[in-house]
C-alpha cells in the first residue's frame, strides 16, 4: 500500500504567507449568523443527526468557499458532487488561485458580511497564525485522523496531502534518476516551479526538497537555494509559474510540484511521468477550517462533514492526494484500493518541517532567493 507510513508523525501542510490583499465586494448580512446556534456547534451531535444539519444548511441556502482551484486535488469533482447532492445550497466559489494568507485577508476584509468565506483550505503556517479566527468543530471521522494532523479542538484539521515531486514530459526530456541530473545540459530552459517560494507553499517545498537532497536539512535551506541558483546559472531554470495551461502547451515540461498535481497531468499526456525520489522525501498536508465569522455556519459544518466522509476522501485519492483518514479507511475496507495502489511509492524516509523550521526557511528565502535566481 503506497501511503504515508503509520509510524510517521506528519505535520499539516506548509504554505508561505503572501502579502497581497484580497478585496471582495461585500454587503451587509441580513442577520448575524455568527450568533446562531449553528455557529456554536462543535460536533454533529449539537445538531442531532446529519439530516438535521443538512436541513439547517439548506435553510441558509449558500456556502462561500475560497482558494479551491478545480484542478487541484480533484476539487472540481468534489464541488460538483456537493452541488448535486445539495441543490438547495448555492456554492459561491471566490478567488480560486489565492494563497492561504489571502484567504485570511478576505475573511478580514469581509467580516460581518454575507460575502465572507465560510471555510478555508490552508497551509500550516497560516493556520497556526490564525487559530483564533477558526471555529472549533470535530467531524464524525475526527478520531480517524492522526493526532499530528489536527488541532485537538478541531479548529483546523489536515485533510489531504502528498509529496514534493518532479513531473517530466518524457517525450522531450528524460526522467531524472537523481535531483542533480536536472543541472545537466539535457534540461536546458526546462525546469519550473509552482510559484515564488517566498509566497507559495508548493514552490517553498520545492526548495525544501532540493535542500534535503543536497546535504542540507529542514534547518538549512541554503543548499536548496544554491541548487536553484545552479539551475539558473546553467540556463535550466525556467522562470514561468506552472499552471495546467503551461504544462498542456509544453511551456513547462519539467515541473517541481506536489505529486497529486503532477499526477493529474498524466490524464492528458501519457508521456508525463511523476518522479518521487526514493530515498528521502518532503511531505505536506493542507488543512480545513471553519471561519468563526462564517455567514453560513451550518453549511460550513456540512461541508466539513462532506469532505471527511469516505466518499469524498476517496475523491481526494482519485485526484492523487493522500486523504487524512486513509489508514482508518484502509483498516475498515472503505478505501479505494485500486486508487491507493496507483499512488507513487513513498520514499524510504520522509521529512516534514515544523512551524519553527518553516519560519526560519521563509526568512532565509526572503533574504537569499531573488539574488540566487536573478
Amino acid at each position: 500500500m503506497s501511503h504515508f507510513p503509520r509510524s510517521l508523525r506528519l505535520a499539516a501542510g506548509i504554505a508561505v504567507m503572501a502579502t497581497a490583499a484580497v478585496s471582495l465586494a461585500a454587503c451587509s448580512s441580513d442577520d448575524n449568523a455568527a450568533d446562531s446556534e449553528a455557529a456554536s456547534a462543535t460536533s454533529l451531535a449539537d445538531f442531532g443527526t446529519l439530516e438535521d444539519l443538512e436541513a439547517a444548511a439548506k435553510e441558509e441556502g449558500a456556502l462561500n468557499v475560497i482558494a479551491l482551484p478545480r484542478d487541484w486535488a480533484n476539487y472540481g469533482a468534489i464541488l460538483d458532487l456537493f452541488a448535486e447532492r445539495y441543490p438547495e445550497i448555492t456554492i459561491n466559489e471566490a478567488s480560486p488561485d489565492v494563497s492561504s494568507a489571502e484567504e485570511i485577508q478576505a475573511a478580514e476584509t469581509n467580516a460581518g458580511t454575507d460575502k465572507a468565506p465560510d471555510v478555508f483550505d490552508l497551509g500550516l503556517t497560516v493556520a497556526l497564525q490564525n487559530v483564533d479566527s477558526f471555529a472549533a468543530y470535530k467531524v464524525e471521522g475526527f478520531d480517524d485522523i492522526p493526532e499530528s494532523l489536527k488541532d485537538p479542538e478541531g479548529r483546523f484539521v489536515g485533510d489531504y496531502g502528498g509529496y514534493m515531486s518532479v513531473g517530466v514530459d518524457t517525450s522531450k526530456f528524460p526522467a531524472p534518476a537523481e535531483i542533480s541530473d536536472l543541472t545537466g545540459s539535457d534540461y536546458k530552459g526546462a525546469v519550473a516551479i509552482n510559484g515564488d517560494p517566498t509566497q507559495a507553499g508548493a514552490a517553498f517545498a520545492a526548495v525544501g526538497l532540493a535542500s534535503i537532497l543536497n546535504d542540507g536539512s529542514l534547518d538549512d535551506f541554503q543548499p536548496g537555494i544554491d541548487f536553484f541558483g545552479e539551475l539558473n546559472s546553467a540556463g535550466n531554470f525556467l522562470k514561468v509559474d506552472v499552471t495546467p495551461a503551461t504544462v498542456a502547451s509544453g511551456e513547462t515540461p519539467v515541473v517541481f510540484d506536489w505529486d497529486y498535481l503532477n499526477a493529474a497531468y498524466t490524464a492528458d499526456n501519457p508521456d508525463w511521468e511523476v518522479v518521487v525520489f526514493p530515498d528521502l522525501g518532503y511531505a505536506s498536508y493542507y488543512n480545513q477550517a471553519i471561519n468563526a465569522d462564517a455567514p453560513h455556519p451550518a453549511a460550513a459544518r456540512l461541508w466539513q462533514e462532506f469532505l471527511y466522509s469516505d466518499e469524498v476522501q476517496n475523491l481526494f485519492l482519485a485526484g492523487g492526494a493522500r486523504p487524512a483518514r486513509m489508514d482508518a479507511m484502509t483498516d475498515a475496507g472503505t478505501i479505494d484500493a485500486d486508487l491507493a495502489a496507483a499512488l507513487p511509492e513513498v520514499p524510504a524516509e520522509t521529512l516534514v518541517p515544523t512551524q519553527e523550521q518553516s519560519d526560519a526557511a521563509g526568512t532565509l528565502l526572503g533574504e537569499k532567493w531573488a539574488a540566487a535566481v536573478q
